[in-house]
């Protein structure tokens, strides 16, 4: 009984103590325990208003009672009921020191007073009048602008340019890639390639040094002259095993002779050849007329010919299909913001170079746009190679370089960027950026924002 009492006791006592000090303890409200960021609100805010270019125009017209009346009815209701704020603009201008100059030119408010609770955030606008130019820097190989070819031939057909026509790919290259070039040529036809393929300018334009991209895929124009029966014919067919491969081959050394940079946008390099004209009653095996299967020897032998190796019929599939995806490399993806390309990061290649061509054929690479992927063996999925050769000269050793090969090894459907940003990423020209504006032609806006009725 007595030990009864005793916990009674116990607890009476805990019970008057715990009511005593509860009396004298005030617990913080919520907004105290977790307050609104007033600050991040306030930029928020200001960047939803200017999303559309709103805030931006409401603030050059502060006169125009109604662009200035709908800015206050958007800020009131992008904002909670128990919010209350402040808008500033400010004019901003330069001192003679190069000191900034903030000059209040307008403000409102839905409240008196604000307090001493509320926080405040910035944003800059600039007015429409404000010009931003970027002026590429021509791409030159000693000091020397080169020349861009585009094959845009209308007596082509292409493969694994699914949905693409050569000549829309050209146009799109022209676009991307002109403003980088003193001189850009589309080649409209296969004579006119026939004509530099045997050194003669198109324009008057230096033919050394270029980059002639092929916008057909996987199969490569052929001029006529170059046919089986064209005054060519021995720089273009093998007759002995009626095979184009002879061409890709004259390409191969042509490149290496000329130090021009060949880029194959898709599939695998050099597998057709295609005239409308002379092939007109070809087909590819597919279906597709105008163009003739040459298969896995046109690489081989252009590779053959940049080496400066004996023509070899050499019927070996060099090109290998990595499982999964592949990822542009870490310089690719440094770049693209530089150059404003944006491909997907990661891509699928069923035609991905080996890494084992750089020593067969003397092959060095400046530029990874893809990385290197291990699956069974190396291989890059696209990369720029250039030929280089070691001379002794009064006893050392030097190493130049001589004709370059661009090949993306992507699955059929040709991201025209890719091409773009690699032929960027291996030349790296600078871009020259110009501002063009005038005094006044910035804002600065400041929102300031507090809690009312205790959040």
């Amino acid at each position: 009984m007595m030990r009864t009492v005793e916990v009674l006791l116990v607890v009476i006592i805990l019970g008057a103590a715990y009511l005593a000090v509860s009396s004298y303890v005030t617990l913080p409200s919520p907004t105290k325990v977790s307050p609104t960021d007033l600050n991040r609100v306030a930029f928020t805010t200001l960047q939803e208003l200017d999303s559309r270019y709103d805030l931006s125009s409401a603030v050059f017209q502060t006169n125009n009672v109604t662009e200035w009346g709908n800015l206050q009815t958007a800020i009131s209701a992008a904002l909670p009921a128990n919010m209350i704020y402040n808008l500033t603009v400010y004019n901003v201008n330069t001192a003679s020191n190069g000191a900034s100059l903030y000059t209040n030119i307008a403000s409102f408010s839905d409240s008196q007073s604000l307090g001493q609770g509320s926080d405040a955030s910035s944003y800059l606008v600039a007015s429409s009048n404000v010009t931003y130019i970027s002026s590429p820097q021509q791409i030159s190989v000693n000091g020397n602008p080169i020349t861009l070819y585009i094959l845009d031939c209308s007596d082509t057909a292409g493969w694994w340019t699914t949905g693409y026509t050569p000549s829309s790919l050209a146009q799109q290259l022209y676009e991307l890639l002109s403003p980088y070039f003193n001189t850009t040529i589309m080649v409209q036809n296969t004579s006119q390639l026939g004509q530099l393929l045997n050194g003669q300018s198109l324009q008057g334009e230096a033919i050394n040094n270029s980059i002639i991209i092929n916008t057909c895929g996987e199969s490569v124009p052929i001029p006529a002259n170059f046919g089986s029966s064209g005054m060519n014919s021995t720089q273009g067919y093998d007759s002995s095993n009626g095979s184009y491969a002879m061409y890709d081959y004259t390409l191969g050394r042509l490149t290496q002779l000329y130090n021009w940079t060949w880029v194959s946008i898709v599939g695998y390099p050099f597998y057709y050849v295609t005239n409308t004209g002379f092939l007109s009653s070809t087909q590819n095996s597919w279906g597709i007329y105008g163009m003739n299967c040459v298969s896995s020897q046109g690489l081989n032998a252009f590779l053959e010919g940049l080496d400066n190796q004996p023509y070899l019929y050499n019927t070996t599939w060099i090109t290998g299909a990595p499982s999964g995806i592949v990822y542009l490399s870490s310089q690719t993806q440094n770049l693209c913001n530089y150059y404003g390309l944006y491909p997907s990061p990661y891509q699928t290649s069923t035609r991905a170079l080996p890494t084992a061509i750089t020593p067969q054929f003397n092959l060095s690479i400046t530029t990874y746009l893809f990385n290197t992927t291990f699956d069974g063996s190396a291989y890059d999925p696209g990369a720029v190679y250039r030929h280089h050769w070691t001379a002794n000269i009064n006893g050392v050793n030097v190493t130049s370089y001589q004709g370059g090969f661009f090949a993306l090894g992507m699955t059929r459907i040709p991201d025209i960027r890719l091409a773009a940003l690699g032929i960027l990423c291996d030349y790296e020209p600078v871009r020259y950026g110009s501002l063009f504006t005038a005094a006044g032609a910035n804002r600065l806006v400041v929102l300031q924002l507090a809690m009312v009725g205790g959040g």
